[in-house]
């Protein structure tokens, strides 16, 4: 078998260990407890018996179309090349800087904490350890993970691929081994969020100055006022805390604020496109800082939704007249930077297409309207909730819609492409396990001999 026939497991396998959720201790529940023993070590570095059944259930239960489910040796020797990576990493001085590894960690953490409220007793229950006990492990997952992409970056780098080695690589396909893909949909939005009432806006500004001059006079806490009355689902529970974040990854007007602040000072309330916001800056590092918050999101009246809907209808009606295009329109007037970019498009992240299966939408509320719309036509103004900033309106245009099919150059030439540069780096990362393996100290369990994972491949 050859070792990196399914290397591009590898970034999925990291996906799967470091996304710890509610799911991940139902498989457990479900599957048994591993009894757990090292299977291989790579110099310091070692791969557990749980690590390859945790990411080989995962695999299954995340299989994507078109793509044959990987077998247990393949996990296995995906995992054990990142364990060479990781290795080869040091020996190369590779690394990550602990600001990078704890920046990801605290993001990551609080997405898990989100999931369960923020209440760490559920978390205990659930997955049987503490809240530290499980940040430590995220820890050292997200730092094995972002070793292994720089790793996998350097080896790599510079890599493309034109459209003959596109066309060379689907020949090569025998014509019973191309995937079926699942119909598709091409499907945009324009989207308008409602512009709420003045003294709306006015009243949480007052109340959110109170807030400052209560904390400040002692008479309340920053955190305790965050867990009662802040609106935002993935801090509140925490007191407010949002963890380390780096220059550009939150609002512009937040890091503006939070960066003119001095330790432990809190700002005078903010306005962003996420609410309204009080912020504490507590900690600053080179290239990070850590702040908690109290969100408080203005909410639009009845008035305000239907001057939303009106401006949507008038925007449809200029589309279907073909006074301007709808790419253009979402451009200009959406109110949705996901989409906005891509004139007005929902796309495939791991491939930035257009062309989505309805699967990939995620979203039921999309499929059944179109489930019940014709190609080419755009919706009367829909509202719709958004879990951050309430409700908004929408118009959806139902772009396209391709049978489902087997694999041709003419209708799935972005993924073709996608799958000639994994295969041309697969390619290329062989050749270096070739010589990178004769670096390190490597021992396998008798268990998985049969994988074969050091032999040579041509």
């Amino acid at each position: 078998m050859k070792i990196l026939n399914r290397i591009t497991l590898t970034l999925l396998a990291f996906s799967m260990l470091s996304n710890l959720s509610a799911q991940e201790a139902a498989n457990t529940a479900t599957t048994g407890q591993v009894l757990d023993k090292i299977v291989a070590k790579v110099d310091n570095y070692i791969l557990l018996e749980s690590d390859i059944q945790k990411t080989y259930l995962e695999a299954l239960a995340q299989g994507q179309q078109g793509v044959t489910p990987p077998t247990r040796c393949e996990v296995f020797e995906t995992l054990m090349v990142n364990k060479l990576m990781v290795a080869k990493a040091e020996i190369d001085s590779v690394m990550v800087t602990d600001a990078e590894v704890m920046l990801q960690t605290d993001q990551r953490f609080n997405m898990v904490m989100q999931q369960f409220g923020g209440n760490e007793e559920t978390l205990a229950e659930v997955y049987g350890k503490t809240a530290d006990q499980l940040k430590s492990e995220i820890e050292e997952v997200i730092k094995e993970q972002l070793i292994v992409q720089r790793m996998r970056g350097k080896i790599t780098e510079g890599i493309s691929v034109s459209p003959a080695e596109v066309r060379e690589f689907f020949k090569s396909i025998p014509t019973d081994s191309l995937p079926f893909f699942s119909a598709e949909v091409t499907v945009g939005q324009i989207v308008k969020k409602p512009e709420v009432n003045p003294q709306i806006k006015e009243d949480i500004f007052t109340k959110l100055r109170q807030f400052k001059q209560d904390i400040l006079d002692g008479k309340a806490d920053f955190a305790d006022l965050a867990r009662a009355y802040s609106e935002d689902p993935g801090s509140a529970a925490q007191g407010g805390d949002l963890g380390f974040f780096r220059s550009g990854e939150l609002a512009p007007e937040f890091e503006a604020t939070a960066m003119s602040l001095k330790l432990g000072e809190i700002s005078d309330p903010v306005e962003t496109d996420f609410g309204i916001h009080l912020i504490q800056l507590l900690e600053k590092r080179t290239d990070s800082y850590n702040t908690r918050h109290i969100l408080m999101i203005p909410k639009a009246s009845e008035e305000d939704l239907l001057k939303a809907e009106k401006y949507l209808d008038s925007l449809k009606t200029e589309i279907q007249e073909g006074k301007i295009e709808f790419a253009k329109a979402a451009k200009e007037y959406s109110d949705d930077r996901n989409t906005s970019d891509n004139g007005g498009y929902f796309v495939d992240p791991a491939n930035n297409s257009k062309r989505l299966t309805l699967r990939t939408l995620e979203d039921p509320v999309l499929y059944f309207t179109l489930d019940s719309m014709e190609v080419g036509t755009v919706t009367q103004p829909i509202r719709f909730e958004d879990p951050r900033e309430g409700t908004k309106v929408r118009i959806l245009f139902y772009e396209s819609k391709y049978p489902a099919h087997r694999a041709n150059l003419e209708d799935d030439y972005e993924k073709m492409k996608a799958a000639t540069l994994r295969k041309k780096e697969d390619d290329l990362l062989s050749k270096w396990f070739v010589t990178a393996k004769e670096d390190v100290f490597i021992d396998i369990d008798p268990t998985y001999d049969r994988c074969k994972a050091l032999e040579e491949r041509r």
